[in-house]
């Protein structure tokens, strides 16, 4: 997506003046472009990752469970050799080292009191594959957004919107266990999209460059009714995402300039506010959304727990 880009900034020098007193020019006034940041968490994420899986087939170790013969690859990865194909056909380990290792599930979530799974499944991956897909998307997308951003509104962002996909998770789903970033990732998707439509006068092509994003989530949505995906995790994920780009990514208006790259004597009156109206409404409004559908939902998942208690 591409962003407009404002003239070169003027000089003091450019304030025309009669020889006594000083009276501002029609020019424009512009800060020095900002420097992208150097992006360090997502990568990071990505190691984390990589690391989690590797323990995970550590802790499953299915040459001692499974016996060698029927592990996938177990003449080269020994230990840490997969789960035969018919248990899971993604290359990776067993349901029940998940569940032990943090995987969302329901009935532990409610009724052991283990809410910390909300969390820790969405560092979990059920396979070689799925963490490769979802670790391609994640440099793809999260490398981008952190250079724009920072590093701590997109870790605000990514657990958020994990959380949340997490949430809607384990409210649709009762009988399976669910693992894997896609909710955090969707989120981010969901963050792009709200980040394009808060900051709308920022951007050139913005037809284009919104189209071709709806394309993207569209495309992506649609996997989620394939076997064995979890559509309410991606679904929940980039609601939380969506609304959490009008808070957390919103930027100041095109044109708008800083007071203090603005010299003495310029007319005050001609310089624009940091945001435009409609971006607070959104904000506010995307706030407001984000409480009551994390409250809500967390109450509709506990709700059984405490009518019994």
């Amino acid at each position: 997506m591409v962003k407009r880009t404002p003239p070169p900034p003027v000089r003091p020098s450019d304030v025309e003046s009669d020889g006594h007193t000083a009276r501002p020019s029609t020019h424009h006034f512009f800060p020095p472009p900002s420097e992208p940041w150097f992006p360090w968490l997502v990568p990071l994420f990505f190691v984390i990752n990589i690391a989690v899986f590797v323990l995970t087939m550590y802790v499953n170790d299915c040459p001692a469970n499974a016996g060698p013969n029927r592990c996938v690859f177990y003449s080269y990865l020994g230990r840490f050799s997969f789960e035969p194909l018919s248990q899971n056909p993604l290359f990776g380990p067993s349901t029940s080292t998940l569940e032990l290792l943090g995987a969302l599930e329901s009935k532990l979530v409610v009724e052991e009191g283990e809410g910390w799974r909300l969390v820790s499944c969405i560092w979990l991956h059920a396979g070689a594959i799925h963490l490769l897909a979802n670790m391609l998307s994640l440099l793809f997308i999260g490398i981008r957004l952190e250079q724009e951003f920072g590093f701590l509104k997109i870790a605000i962002l990514y657990v958020l919107s994990g959380f949340g996909g997490s949430l809607l998770s384990s409210i649709n789903l009762h009988s399976a266990i669910s693992v894997g970033a896609s909710g955090a990732l969707f989120g981010l998707l969901g963050a792009m999209l709200s980040e394009l439509i808060t900051n709308w006068t920022i951007y050139a092509n913005k037809c284009a460059a919104l189209m071709t994003l709806v394309l993207i989530i569209t495309l992506n949505l649609g996997i989620g009714f394939l076997p064995r995906v979890d559509n309410s995790a991606h679904i929940g994920g980039f609601l939380s995402g969506f609304l959490l780009g009008f808070v957390l990514l919103i930027r100041p208006q095109f044109g708008y300039v800083s007071r203090r790259y603005i010299p003495a004597g310029y007319n005050m009156t001609h310089v624009k506010s940091k945001h435009k109206c409609y971006q607070y409404l959104l904000w506010v409004t995307a706030f407001v959304i984000l409480m009551i559908g994390y409250i809500s939902g967390l109450a509709k998942l506990f709700r059984g727990q405490l009518i019994e208690n």
